[in-house]
């Protein structure tokens, strides 16, 4: 299927002018022509499209859904064609048409029942006008080697928010930026079956509301940072004051969002003084406390959040796309013991990282370290993802955060995670790696034994049967299609062989949402603050 895309001039929010970015799929092998308003009517009207499409560009570019090339590329130059303007790469129109109701089976039964969505229409503020917050012209004082204190590239917003790819003949490798994962997410939720237009018939509510982005001026303006706790403030009053039946219906225990950004970043105590730099109050406002955030890290003891997997560069679209990485993971030849990917500089303080520099310092022949500081492997996954493929262990340690895009990075590698904490993976992402099977594919190693234990991580490893290690990357392997984004647009065999993050995203939430409505509904709301079962059924 070819698609071509063009963008089209309209007005935003309060009448200035903004750029918003229209495809239509043509069922002919080539639509020739540049695509206008009447096209666009006349395409709705001919092929009966139910759900809305954002293609944006800032030009018209011709693509295929097929990709004949799997391999890593040998070298990473950017090979994206230069935009002429950055802010007409990815701010979207969306087209809102009307979901065709599904059939029902042969045998009757209902496949939407319990899984309808309705997408709320927010403003632009909170979505495609954040997208504006791309490179320096934006913040000026943005620190581009930092991501705690830096914006997205504007480059990174190609295709739906993966980036550019990181080789012009492949399209299952990307530049991704991770903080752009709400833009892809609202973009995968688009063209999911089960769409309510009518909230009444929605068993859940998607807000496609851009967190991460919209915190970016509290974050970096420092004459904003006074005003962090407002983080949010703005939905909050619309959607209580906009069609406020939505949600009231449920007390909004019936939403969900996605924030790209750990959980911590956003639950600074609101009444905090003087404000902390580098975070907000988001999820402590009292409007969203029922809400459900999808967010790449978790705290321990609030119910409202979710740990979903962080990004990586992998994005498939189509079932042997997958299956082909998946086969060279499998045989890649590993004669590297253990490999550890993040910041190279020495702490000053005894900790995890410091002692696994120590150790491959002092074992060059077993251990290997990718320097990733200042931001050096942010979007360049060759740089480590063929060392991973050569490894057969990748070590995890916390940083300032417990979890990190590594872990995931080494699932699709089939690089065995070492982790040196349960916070890095086990009592976050139960919905898409199962608690009960982190044996079967990780070592745990405790970090107060390797840091004041004097245990060495080397020989540990090194005590590790073959046979064994060859079980756990085969195990490691399984999982890895569980923590993929596959890519939009991507095959329907692709879609039915296998569920990728967003969809056991997509699939923990209803079930907690289900969960929740159920004690709504029986009178015994004090079952919605109970712990919740942590994994989904594989």
């Amino acid at each position: 299927m070819i698609v071509y895309r063009k963008v089209l001039n309209s007005k935003g929010v309060h009448g200035k002018p903004h750029v918003f970015g229209s495809a239509l799929h043509a069922f002919s092998k080539r639509l020739e022509g540049p695509l206008h308003l009447s096209s666009i009517a006349m395409v709705k009207s001919t092929l009966s499209i139910h759900r809305a499409f954002f293609f944006p560009y800032g030009f018209i570019q011709q693509f295929s859904y097929t990709d004949t090339v799997l391999s890593l590329p040998r070298s990473v130059p950017n090979s994206q064609p230069k935009m002429a303007n950055p802010l007409l790469i990815f701010l979207p129109l969306l087209l809102s048409v009307a979901a065709v109701p599904h059939a029902a089976d042969a045998d009757g039964t209902d496949p939407c029942a319990g899984r309808r969505i309705h997408i709320r229409g927010l403003p632009p503020r909170f979505n495609a006008d954040l997208l504006r917050h791309c490179g320096a012209d934006a913040f000026p004082l943005a620190d581009p080697s930092a991501a705690a204190t830096s914006v997205p590239p504007c480059e990174s917003l190609a295709n739906h928010g993966l980036g550019p790819r990181t080789n012009p003949r492949s399209q299952s490798w990307y530049r991704t930026d991770a903080r752009l994962l709400e833009a892809f997410f609202h973009r995968r939720i688009l063209e999911r079956g089960c769409l309510a237009d009518d909230p009444a018939d929605a068993d859940a509510v998607f807000l496609p509301y851009y967190a991460a982005l919209d915190a970016l001026p509290y974050v970096l303006d420092p004459g904003l940072l006074d005003e962090s706790a407002r983080h949010g403030v703005a939905l909050a009053e619309f959607l209580s004051r906009d069609q406020a039946r939505i949600l009231s219906r449920r007390h909004g225990h019936d939403h969900f969002l996605v924030v790209a950004g750990s959980a911590w970043d956003y639950a600074q105590p609101p009444s905090v003084e003087p404000r902390l730099w580098g975070s907000t109050s988001l999820l402590r406002l009292p409007e969203l406390a029922n809400f459900t955030f999808l967010t790449l890290e978790s705290r321990t003891w609030p119910w409202q959040e979710h740990a979903i997997p962080h990004p990586t560069s992998f994005h498939p679209s189509s079932l042997g796309h997958l299956r082909a990485w998946l086969a060279r993971a499998r045989r890649s030849r590993r004669a590297t013991l253990m490999l550890f990917a993040g910041g190279a500089s020495r702490p000053s303080r005894p900790n995890i990282r410091g002692s696994i520099l120590s150790e491959c310092a002092n074992r060059t022949d077993a251990c290997v370290v990718v320097d990733c500081s200042g931001g050096k492997c942010a979007h360049d996954p060759v740089r480590y993802m063929r060392p991973m493929l050569r490894s057969k262990f990748c070590l995890q340690p916390p940083g300032d955060t417990p979890t990190r895009r590594s872990t995931f990075d080494a699932i699709l590698a089939g690089c065995v995670p070492v982790f040196f904490e349960d916070l890095a993976a086990r009592r976050q992402y139960g919905w898409h790696l199962p608690p009960v099977r982190y044996d079967e594919f990780s070592v745990h190693m405790p970090k107060e034994a390797v840091v004041f234990g004097g245990v060495l991580i080397v020989e540990t490893l090194e005590a590790v049967p073959e046979e064994e290690v060859r079980r756990m990357r085969q195990r490691v392997l399984e999982m890895a299609p569980r923590v993929v984004y596959r890519r939009h647009g991507s095959t329907p065999e692709l879609r039915e062989a296998v569920k990728d993050a967003v969809d056991l995203a997509v699939d923990g939430v209803l079930q907690r949402i289900r969960r929740r409505t159920r004690a709504l509904e029986d009178g015994l709301p004090e079952r919605i603050y109970a712990l919740e079962e942590d994994s989904v059924d594989i």
